[in-house]
């Protein structure tokens, strides 16, 4: 699922609960007495981070969000009940502007929520008229409307793992098989064109398009790609065993971070050997080995061994909750 960029809303606060105009039943009372209740807060609206690309499949077809209004007082003096509030979900690293105030919010951690629309008061029954002049008000006031705004939602989604590596590493067909993210996948150079997502037990994987030597310099997909991956957390860099040079391939993709943004190359990195089908067992493991040396965890898989796969997956999720509470 490739993801959006960019999203306009309209979302709007609950209007508060009408005052209502009630009388006892008492005698001797003037018209009974007035205990007409006030009505409740209309919802607040409040924005959410959370740790999901699906929550923007309903922006795709919904652009109004509305949160509940306030009830009407009832008698006894009652006051109606708040609308509940409404939450609004946008994944981490999103940024929302209310066009309408000017105001920004930036989605920068997970669980991180502001209230950015406030509710309507309620309006005021006629008990709340009287007075030592006015001992039997007969008039209630209307709730008031909350707030509304045009929201635009700028979406730099912060991917918890970025796959890297040449074209034809085997990225898309790995995101498909432990995401199910139903990438496209093509024996040909850049099949991928935008990044694609897939959610691994809540953690956001993003299938980075394929670099190529003088990618930093705009080669290729060039920057399109390497602005992706300054928001990921982690790298899983995919060397494949149909490289010629596996070591040149792997420092080449390296070099070119490098040469993009610094900070790129202190990005923690997991390094996966792909398509060990095409070599033999013998060359697999001294590969290993070599790879090794450069201090960094390091599998190989085969995309048609579900075994060899689970297996690194299973690393990976335990890698990434590691990182996670060190973070906490």
């Amino acid at each position: 699922m490739a993801f959006l960029d960019e999203i306009t809303i309209e979302a709007a606060a609950g209007k508060g609960g009408d005052g209502v105009v009630q009388w006892r039943r008492e005698k001797f009372i003037a018209k009974g007495g007035p205990n007409g209740g006030d009505g409740g807060r209309g919802g607040h609206v409040y924005i959410r981070a959370v740790r999901s690309f699906r929550v923007l499949d309903q922006y795709r077809s919904k652009k109004e969000f509305l949160a509940e209004d306030g009830k009407p007082g009832g008698s006894r003096s009652f006051t109606g009940a708040d609308g509940d509030r409404l939450t609004i979900d946008f994944p981490v690293g999103s940024l929302v502007t209310n066009v309408t105030t000017g105001a920004t919010y930036d989605l920068n951690k997970e669980g991180l929520e502001f209230k950015i629309l406030t509710g309507g008061n309620g309006g005021f029954g006629n008990e709340h008229f009287k007075s030592s002049t006015n001992q039997a008000p007969d008039k209630a006031t209307k709730g008031w409307p909350g707030d509304r705004a045009e929201l635009h939602i700028v979406i730099s989604l912060i991917a918890d793992v970025g796959l890297i590596g040449f074209p034809n590493a085997g990225k898309s067909s790995l995101l498909n098989i432990i995401t199910n993210a139903q990438a496209k996948v093509g024996d040909y150079p850049f099949t991928t064109l935008d990044p694609n997502l897939g959610d691994l037990y809540g953690y956001i994987i993003a299938d980075i398009p394929g670099l190529i030597e003088g990618a930093s310099e705009g080669k290729g997909l060039g920057h399109k790609f390497l602005r992706h991956i300054s928001k990921t957390k982690v790298l899983v860099h995919l060397v494949s065993f149909e490289q010629a040079n596996m070591m040149k391939s792997y420092e080449t993709i390296r070099s070119e971070l490098e040469k993009f943004d610094g900070k790129l190359d202190e990005k923690e990195e997991i390094i996966l050997l792909t398509k060990t089908d095409t070599v033999s067992e013998e060359v697999v493991e001294a590969t290993i080995k070599k790879f090794k040396k450069l201090g960094k965890p390091v599998f190989a898989v085969t995309l048609f061994d579900d075994s060899s796969i689970k297996v690194f997956s299973d690393e990976l999720v335990r890698f990434l909750k590691k990182d996670n509470e060190t973070e906490q």
